[in-house]
């Protein structure tokens, strides 16, 4: 055996490992999940959710996400989607809600509807993202929930409604969700403001933040992809140990 040959064996069997752990990782994924890009309390945020298709026969044509009763926005704007009509449903709250300004709020928006239009459907292999920017955000440390719920083209619908509780195993079908963040010191509201001021106005596209943990969303992704990564590291160290071995093995049977 050569020693291009042993090496090649050894970086095959490395990579369908590395496959099965990107698979893994992939289904930490498949869910409809949420990133902001400011989670500060009082501040505005874009939020962005990523919704992949995971029917083998159908496109997903609608998703709707709900909006926080509890915590109702006051304010909710929709980043236009080439093939996809958006509606921000406003209604009634459930209970009077006093905002920061002492204003009381009985109504608000309580949810975004994105439509497709024929061609435009969320195909086999495919996700797309829908972004909405929302203030103000609850006091720090406030679990806001959105529960999605994406409609396919054959007529079902799948919820990701369900809440995830800290410490616990991710549900089957976890709620998009994120936890609000307090201000820095000294900062005040002014710099939660400033912060997500361009996600306001729905004139800026903002990246989501690094720091934005969403509850119950993130966890599961990150550690497939550290998995994955040290994964990685081990077949790249692995095959030069490997291919070290080999040298060393034909020098000893070299005359």
């Amino acid at each position: 055996m050569t020693t291009s040959t042993f090496f090649t064996r050894a970086l095959c069997t490395g990579t369908a490992t590395a496959g099965l752990m990107a698979l893994g990782a992939g289904a930490a994924l498949a869910h409809v999940s949420v990133a902001p890009t400011n989670t500060t309390e009082g501040g505005y945020s874009q939020l962005t959710f990523s919704v992949p298709n995971e029917s083998e026969t159908a496109g997903t044509n609608k998703v709707e996400v709900s909006l926080p009763a509890e915590t109702p926005f006051t304010a909710v704007r929709v980043k236009p989607l080439e093939g996809w009509t958006a509606e921000v449903v406003r209604g009634e709250l459930p209970e009077p809600v006093t905002a920061e300004d002492g204003v009381t709020l009985t109504e608000a928006p309580l949810s975004v509807v994105w439509t497709a239009e024929e061609g435009a459907e969320i195909s086999q292999n495919e996700y797309q993202t829908f972004s909405i920017s929302v203030g103000q955000l609850p006091e720090a440390g406030t679990v806001v929930n959105l529960p999605a719920t994406q409609h396919y083209t054959d007529g079902s619908i799948r919820a990701w409604d369900e809440p995830t509780a800290e410490g616990e195993e991710e549900p089957e079908s976890p709620a998009p969700a994120f936890t609000t963040t307090a201000a820095e010191e000294g900062s005040g509201h002014g710099a939660a403001h400033s912060a997500g001021a361009g996600g306001a106005s729905g004139d800026d596209e903002l990246e989501p933040a690094a720091s934005a943990d969403p509850a119950g969303s993130s966890a599961g992704s990150a550690a497939g992809w550290v998995g994955l990564g040290a994964g990685l590291l081990g077949l790249a160290a692995g095959g030069t140990a490997l291919l070290r071995t080999r040298r060393l093995t034909e020098d000893r049977r070299t005359p």
